[in-house]
């Protein structure tokens, strides 16, 4: 049967971000993501926030230490920015460029939501990190991974242990404010946003993931030729 081929949006690859809360499953959806494509034969990256790219994953021990935090949410807005710069222009930009799909584990939502909404950074320049950082990059489809905040937090500390990161040892009140502004940017954007219930087993996680990229983004013609 014929594999599906992406819809390439904009005459490039295709770019899918995943977003959620601490403990939603977000890096084993991008692996079951990635492996999904690469067995029809498309190409794929999969990459990661914060880091990506040699000049990200060094400012991402630093925001993840926690050693940022102090400096303060517009601070770490910035260092976030400085590593999406480096990673959109070393890894994702290039990968779109000869038609891979990207699926990164957090961008720009990430930042919007920790250190916008929850860190009260003026949106304006939240929006001119973004233009600098990421320019007309977006992602061509976000799947929103949606938990609630203890069950995340039980997940992230059985993955963790007491190795937990500067977020994931924030208490569970920042962490139910975390949820309810990640479902809120996937209500105010459809076009580009997917909330998918992450509290299933990982397969039927997978499934649902699936069926929302063959839907945004794969060509209807080769759907009916078949597919995984």
């Amino acid at each position: 049967m014929a594999a599906p081929k992406p819809a390439a949006p904009l005459g490039r690859g295709c770019f899918i971000s995943f977003e959620g809360g601490e403990g939603a499953g977000k890096s084993t959806q991008v692996r079951r993501l990635g492996e999904r494509l690469r067995s029809l034969g498309i190409a794929v990256v999969t990459t990661r926030e914060p880091g990506g790219s040699p000049g990200a994953e060094a400012v991402r021990h630093v925001l993840l230490s926690g050693a940022a935090k102090p400096l303060g949410p517009v601070t770490e807005a910035m260092l976030f920015a400085a590593a999406r710069a480096d990673h959109v222009e070393t890894t994702i930009r290039p990968a779109l460029e000869r038609g891979a799909f990207v699926i990164c584990d957090r961008f720009i939502d990430s930042t919007r939501v920790y250190q916008g909404t929850l860190g009260n950074v003026d949106p304006r320049m939240i929006r001119a990190l973004e233009r600098v950082s990421v320019g007309a990059t977006m992602p061509d489809l976000t799947i929103v991974l949606d938990l609630p905040a203890e069950e995340g937090l039980q997940r992230a500390t059985a993955r963790s242990g007491a190795g937990a990161d500067r977020f994931e040892s924030e208490d569970v009140t920042f962490h139910r404010h975390l949820r309810d502004a990640f479902r809120e940017l996937a209500e105010r954007e459809p076009e580009r946003c997917v909330l998918i219930d992450a509290g299933g087993d990982v397969d039927s996680v997978a499934d649902a993931v699936w069926r929302t990229v063959e839907a945004r983004l794969m060509q209807p013609s080769a759907m009916r030729g078949g597919g995984a």
